[in-house]
């Protein structure tokens, strides 16, 4: 009862929101951005809680030894380092452009949390605490079985909710189904971001749980054009592979050929595009996705800022087990035909995104969206 006339009794509260900080990823740092933008413009006090476990915090780590057989041999690991340091230390390049777009745009707590334990110790101020977005219940990952990631830390006493919680995956283990529903009958409002999640849910039992959009949906186009930087390229298509998916590479041979255009990449591991910008941050990335002739992905976020920007796309699964983030949002808005799985689909693809129905179905889910937090935060 305490938490909720705390709650009457504010107009403005001070909301901590955690979700994957600081992991490096374009869609990771921009949904972090549109939850705490968002909340804010509710008139609310907004900042994501600088946690950092141990599994999220290797990134560009120089000295690193993915593989335990050059650990154990003090010659095959210097050997190692030595070959990995000149790429690493141009890496870091990366790393401070998505360190200088945190410093802007991402307002964190001063103090730093490595563990739950870490959180339940010393309990960050708020009078609510929001986890989400992104991948954050995703036990395909360590993330998906950490219980800060489900607000384990704070007391019954203060609001709970979560904001597109994305599981990533159509099912979650046996062996962790008892914990996911322990610590998601916890919160106060649930909400997920694929239609996979709420029945996941609904499978433990919770069934007061809504569907709603990524963060990302939550701000006006104008607004993402506002961030982006000035053009970069002219005439190209932007392609987005984690995996280097040969069916990409098919389908990017196929649509330069038809648009006689350039092929412009944020990831490293594409050695065919004619210009690579991995060592950029999100600004960057939302300038290329924002002004690309046609959009081809294996990711969550450069479908949604497609869709955003109203560009034409398709994406491709990924080889990881985390594909149904992409195909619900292309069943959502009932474009089904931009999912390309196999070879026949590449050589035969043939389909361009009618915005008007797209629009005409994305405006109440953003609308939905948005009333979600404004009803769960008061």
């Amino acid at each position: 009862m305490a938490k909720f006339i705390s709650r009457i009794n504010k107009e403005i509260m001070k909301v901590k929101t955690i979700t994957c900080h600081e992991v490096y990823n374009h869609g990771a740092s921009l949904q972090e951005y549109a939850l705490l933008k968002y909340i804010e413009s509710l008139g609310h006090e907004a900042e994501t809680i600088h946690y950092k476990p141990y599994y999220l915090s290797n990134h560009f780590n120089l000295w690193n030894i993915s593989n335990e057989k050059y650990e154990k041999n003090f010659i095959l690991k210097w050997t190692y380092l030595a070959l990995k340091l000149p790429g690493r230390l141009k890496s870091l390049k990366r790393k401070k452009n998505f360190d200088i777009f945190s410093e802007n745009f991402i307002k964190s707590t001063n103090k730093l949390y490595k563990t739950n334990e870490d959180l339940l110790a010393d309990l960050p101020e708020a009078d609510a605490f929001v986890c989400g977005s992104d991948q954050i219940w995703n036990s395909f990952f360590q993330n998906g079985k950490d219980p800060a990631f489900y607000l384990d830390f704070v007391p019954d006493t203060k609001l709970k909710l979560s904001y597109a919680a994305s599981f990533a995956i159509d099912k979650i283990a046996d062996d962790l189904k008892d914990f996911v529903k322990e610590k998601v009958s916890r919160l106060d409002n649930i909400s997920v971001r694929e239609s996979s999640g709420k029945h996941i849910l609904q499978d433990l039992g919770i069934h007061q749980v809504q569907q709603v959009l990524d963060p990302v949906f939550l701000l006006e186009p104008l607004h993402w054009e506002e961030l982006c930087e000035d053009k970069l390229e002219d005439n190209y298509v932007f392609v987005y592979d984690c995996d280097s998916d040969p069916l990409i590479h098919r389908f990017v041979r196929k649509l330069q050929k038809d648009l006689n255009c350039k092929i412009v990449t944020v990831n490293n591991n594409i050695k065919y595009a004619d210009k690579d910008y991995s060592l950029e941050g999100p600004k960057t990335f939302l300038s290329l996705v924002k002004n690309a002739e046609f959009v081809i992905s294996n990711s969550f976020h450069a479908v949604a800022f497609s869709i955003i920007f109203q560009k034409q796309f398709t994406v491709f699964n990924r080889s990881e087990k985390i594909n149904t983030r992409m195909r619900d949002v292309a069943n959502l808005l009932k474009i089904p035909e931009v999912l390309v799985l196999d070879e026949k689909q590449v050589d035969d693809f043939d389909y361009t995104i009618d915005y008007e129905s797209v629009q005409e179905i994305l405006f109440p889910l953003i609308d939905s969206s948005k009333n979600y937090l404004k009803e769960a935060l008061v």
